[in-house]
């Protein structure tokens, strides 16, 4: 049992996992996967189209004939991570074969590792297959290897990110996931719902829908039947039987129409918007090439609470941007004492080479972006300090994701694994599973996390 770290990166995946045992003589592979949910899914399935071709899945260094490391190119510091797993991966294997996004950059890669055996960018699964095949030829039991094989998940049974599009259309000048990725491009309705439909069947009790602006599902197709496509699709994800929480919501004006779906408990889709304003000072949202309109999304979010006043809302924040003033800043400290917002991720501004946001001028002093995102970060702790104590005697639903012999971590509706908080059930737990949804009563609350009892009405 732990509690849930107030400054945990929000572009982060949970930690993959993998538990395959291989058959004896199988070649195998193994997989390290940083980055965001996204990647996580991308890691999934080369791995499912890895083991359908009989390779085994290494859950270590020792035990593979080869590593994949799977990138991240957000932040220099997540380059440097990067950079840092494949060194790792090449001093305790040898042999590392580099994709994801910073695989977007292979000459920069390859100064730094030139040992490596292949490189290639987001999405190239192809391309990672055939230098895997490359440099470990498969050699399948066609009795046991080549049957037709389940998905891999790298993440507890109980749960899967289901990626809906890929790519962005939006040109904010801190980010070059349009460069890596590419522009909107949306997975068809009926292939999202197949796959969906069945993760369920397999088990899966929440369904967490990614992309890099779900909002703006479908709307690259010309031939739709729905105007904002993610409306018909988050009902029809909803009537599945399993938790539905939307992640990456680009605050456009219809997000209106999503909630009431997420009112009503019986549409499966969760009260629950993870939405990145970024910042609030309309000067600052203007350089970043967001949306200026902070005051409206005070109407907006004033809305979605009338509407369903249960909603959780998650965002992210940059502090730190250039030519982010001191005024600039306190607006944003104001702006959050009105919008209560329930979970908030910040950076701290960083360069990312081939981004518009280096050649602003004024750039802030790290010293300043360490003492703002401090000050932004006890605003945002106390928010979440007050709004968790006055949950202290509520029965609420969560889900267990994992059982030791302390207690049984589980997730309300309002908590998103890994990025936000937990609940922890510590008396009368043994008999919890993770996947098990239970009502539990709060009877003590923190910073971040909750602890309760399983309720005896339940």
């Amino acid at each position: 049992m732990s509690t849930n770290p107030p400054d945990l990166r929000p572009d982060l995946a949970p930690r993959a996992r993998l538990s395959d045992t291989p058959r004896a003589g199988q070649p195998t592979i193994g997989m390290v996967s940083l980055g965001c949910p996204k990647a996580l899914v991308d890691s999934e399935r080369i791995l499912t189209r890895l083991r359908a071709e009989g390779y085994g899945i290494s859950p270590d260094y020792a035990g593979a004939d080869a590593v994949i490391v799977n990138t991240c190119g957000f932040l220099d510091s997540a380059k440097a991570e990067s950079l840092d797993a494949i060194g790792e991966a090449l001093t305790e294997n040898g042999k590392v074969i580099v994709t994801g996004c910073l695989g977007a950059e292979p000459d920069y890669i390859r100064e730094h590792h030139p040992r490596i055996l292949a490189v290639t960018g987001p999405q190239q699964y192809e391309q990672v297959l055939d230098a895997v095949h490359a440099s470990v030829p498969p050699d399948p039991d066609p009795f046991i290897d080549l049957l037709p094989a389940t998905s891999v998940s790298l993440t507890p049974r109980h749960y899967s990110y289901l990626k809906i599009s890929e790519g962005c259309n939006h040109k904010c000048k801190f980010c070059i996931i349009p460069d890596m990725r590419g522009k909107l491009a949306s997975r068809p309705a009926r292939a999202v719902l197949r796959e969906a439909e069945k993760l369920v069947e397999n088990g899966v009790r929440e369904l967490l829908v990614i992309s890099q602006d779900t909002s703006a599902y479908g709307t690259d197709t010309r031939d739709r039947d729905h105007k904002h496509p993610i409306i018909p699709l988050a009902r029809d994800l909803g009537s599945l039987g399993a938790w539905v929480r939307l992640h990456y919501v680009y605050p456009y004006p219809f997000v209106r129409d999503l909630v009431p779906l997420m009112a009503d408990p019986a549409n499966g889709v969760l009260p629950y918007l993870d939405i990145p304003f970024q910042h609030a000072h309309p000067d600052t949202l203007k350089r970043m090439a967001r949306p200026a309109a902070a005051a409206r999304t005070l109407d907006e979010i004033a809305a979605w609470r009338a509407t369903c006043p249960g909603i959780t809302l998650r965002s992210t924040f940059i502090v730190g941007y250039p030519g982010e003033t001191e005024a600039e800043f306190q607006t944003l400290l104001d702006w959050m004492d009105e919008a209560q917002l329930d979970r908030v991720g910040c950076f701290q501004y960083e360069n990312v080479a081939g981004a518009r946001s280096n050649a602003l001028p004024d750039h802030v002093p790290d010293a300043v972006k360490q003492d703002r995102w401090n000050r932004f970060m006890a605003k945002a702790q106390a928010i979440s300090e007050a709004k968790l104590a006055a949950k202290v005697g509520q029965t609420l639903q969560v889900i267990v994701d994992e059982v030791d012999s302390d207690a049984a971590t589980c997730r309300t509706m309002a908590d998103a694994p890994e990025i936000d908080g937990n609940l922890f059930i510590d008396r009368n737990f043994e008999t919890l599973n993770p996947g098990d949804v239970v009502s539990v009563t709060v009877d003590e609350a923190g910073e971040y996390d909750l602890w309760g009892n399983i309720s005896t009405s339940a």
